[in-house]
């Protein structure tokens, strides 16, 4: 309480009106004693002079006597007043405290003027025989038209003052002691009053920190009582409602975080821009796509950092007309081909836009292999029925009848069938395969035997072009988990066009090995060949079906274009990784990786 401002500023107040109401009051009270007291004075010299007056009137009609003069000292004694007579002519016939015979005239004093005149007088003055201030009254002796003189009597102004100094104490020591008790009472009552103000300050102060379950303890029934129930009632709802505020504000960023998530692990690009073209929100898809700065980009207007006409017509589009809308536009460097759907966020007077970015490069290139693939089945197919059907025109035309012609043709009819049965055969392969319709038995199968078989299978081709095939064999019979003739399909596929693409003369290798990647032991086979090789722009297409480098050499060495596809597809299935290195006029690489179940030795 001593440090509170306001109860300071109160009791001040408080007390300057007491003390000045105190210093007025002993004023207005010393002032009118002062009053009372001079009036019971001049009453009292009035009583005298009247009484004096009837039993002095027969000393005005004789000359002094000295037994007047005693007479006038033992009144004087019994009065307590100094007792004058004058004549109507001004000589002193008397006085009670001074000798008569030596004073002087008192027709020109005020009192006796206006005694001689009036009937009485009053004055004050110092008087030059007795060296002192006086009060005086005089009373006319005798009637107004035959005056006998003046009886005067008097009292010492020092006795006045005596009185009223007197009084004036008892009125200032009773003033101090009231203004003391006035000063305790009012600093208890103020230190009372302001004790619940201060309760109620603490706990708003608390209240302001963050503790809002405050209450306070105010038992009077006055408007503070009332203002401390007023203020327990604003703290408990306060505090109930912020804890609403805080549940709803926890949801609300639970909820938020949670969309953040789902916006983020999307796939699909997302941006938030507003009314006034910022960005409010991007998720790393659209960084990654539209090639922005991972941070500091919200609040930064879009145009600063995607430049793509699309995108700003898109946004200008949808903010202008409120609807939604979508385009398809390229990206460069990178060609990804994307699609952008605009539409407007919730609100009135549009206020943002929401851009959603596919990239369909995937989709687009699908389509175009999806078209392609359509053009080279209708090719391929087309080709050797084209041929059976003007063989078989010419037969019938008459070259049945050749001997030197009929059987070549036949044979070529035969040759051409074989092709597309083999066409038909492959894409049947691929399709249970993708399907999942084609059933493999999955087991572990020995690496080493499905190996050799193949080459056994494919040496009479390689010797028919003088090509040295080879198996170096750096592993102990390692077993994977594949199907067997699975297994030996992918190998007679890459086994057979490394052989179909390597010139006379040349050399095909097949070698296995074990190695370990991230603490897993895998088993690798490789088949290299001395061929043309493949340049590195096609290199990541070779896998398509139907997909030729040099179409015209293709055909020419009977190849359906779907082997490497169905390499692709079954090394899938079983698990494998699938690998392709290659330098034009150096030849090629194809790079079979399995995980190792575990190697039988050989004795």
């Amino acid at each position: 309480m001593f440090s509170s401002r306001l109860f300071w500023k109160i009791y001040s107040v408080t007390t300057a009106i007491t003390l000045i109401s105190a210093g007025i009051v002993i004023w207005i009270l010393a002032f009118r004693q002062s009053e009372i007291i001079l009036n019971m004075i001049d009453e009292r010299l009035q009583n005298s002079a009247t009484l004096l007056t009837e039993q002095m009137e027969i000393a005005f009609r004789q000359p002094p006597t000295p037994e007047l003069q005693e007479q006038l000292r033992t009144l004087q004694e019994e009065t307590g007043t100094r007792i004058t007579l004058i004549d109507n002519s001004g000589r002193v016939l008397g006085d009670s405290a001074e000798d008569y015979q030596t004073m002087d005239l008192h027709n020109n004093r005020q009192e006796v003027r206006e005694a001689m005149h009036d009937g009485t007088g009053f004055a004050q003055r110092y008087s030059n025989t007795l060296n002192r201030n006086l009060r005086y009254f005089s009373k006319r002796v005798g009637s107004e038209e035959n005056p006998l003189g003046v009886v005067r009597v008097s009292l010492p102004v020092e006795r006045v003052d005596t009185q009223v100094t007197s009084y004036q104490q008892v009125i200032w020591l009773t003033a101090t002691i009231c203004s003391l008790l006035s000063l305790i009472f009012t600093y208890i009552m103020v230190g009372r009053l302001l004790k619940p103000l201060q309760e109620i300050t603490e706990a708003a102060e608390a209240m302001a920190s963050g503790k809002l379950r405050q209450e306070v303890d105010i038992n009077s029934r006055d408007e503070l009582g009332l203002l401390g129930e007023t203020f327990n009632t604003m703290s408990r709802t306060s505090a109930s409602r912020f804890e609403e505020l805080q549940q709803k504000s926890r949801e609300l960023a639970e909820n938020s975080d949670r969309l953040a998530a789902v916006l983020g692990s999307m796939i699909e690009g997302v941006i938030a821009i507003d009314s006034d073209h910022r960005i409010i929100f991007v998720n790393r898809a659209a960084q990654k796509l539209l090639s922005l700065p991972v941070s500091d980009v919200t609040g930064r207007i879009y145009l600063e950092l995607i430049r793509i006409p699309q995108v700003h017509e898109l946004v200008n589009t949808v903010l202008t007309g409120y609807c939604q809308t979508s385009l398809e536009f390229k990206l460069n460097p990178s060609q990804a081909t994307v699609a952008a759907f605009g539409t407007p966020l919730p609100g009135e007077n549009a206020p943002g836009v929401l851009i959603v970015l596919h990239d369909i490069s995937d989709l687009r290139q699908l389509e175009n292999m999806r078209t392609e693939f359509f053009s080279n089945v209708s090719h391929e197919l087309k080709t050797p029925l084209a041929a059976i059907q003007a063989y078989s025109e010419t037969l019938l035309e008459g070259a049945l009848e050749d001997p030197d012609h009929n059987r070549k043709f036949v044979h070529n009819i035969l040759q051409h069938s074989e092709r597309l049965h083999d066409l038909i055969l492959d894409m049947m392969q691929i399709s249970r395969i993708e399907s999942g319709t084609d059933l493999f038995e999955i087991h572990e199968v020995h690496l080493e035997h499905a190996i050799n078989v193949c080459m056994a299978a494919l040496a009479p081709q390689a010797e028919s072009k003088r090509i040295e095939l080879t198996y170096e064999c750096q592993t102990d019979n390692p077993l994977v988990l594949a199907d067997a003739e699975g297994l030996r399909t992918i190998f007679e596929n890459l086994i057979d066009n490394a052989i179909k693409y390597t010139p006379e003369g040349g050399q095909v290798t097949v070698r296995s090995y074990l190695q370990t990647s991230d603490e897993i032991e895998e088993v690798v086979i490789e088949v290299t060949d001395t061929g043309l090789g493949i340049p590195r722009e096609y290199q990541s297409r070779v896998f398509e079906r139907f997909y030729r480098v040099d179409k015209a050499r293709s055909r020419e060495l009977g190849g359906t274009g779907l082997g490497l596809s169905i390499v692709k597809h079954l090394s899938q299935v079983f698990g494998a990784g699938l690998e392709l290195e290659s330098e034009l006029h150096r030849g090629s690489t194809f790079r079979v990786t399995f995980p190792l179940v575990f190697t039988d030795q050989k004795a």
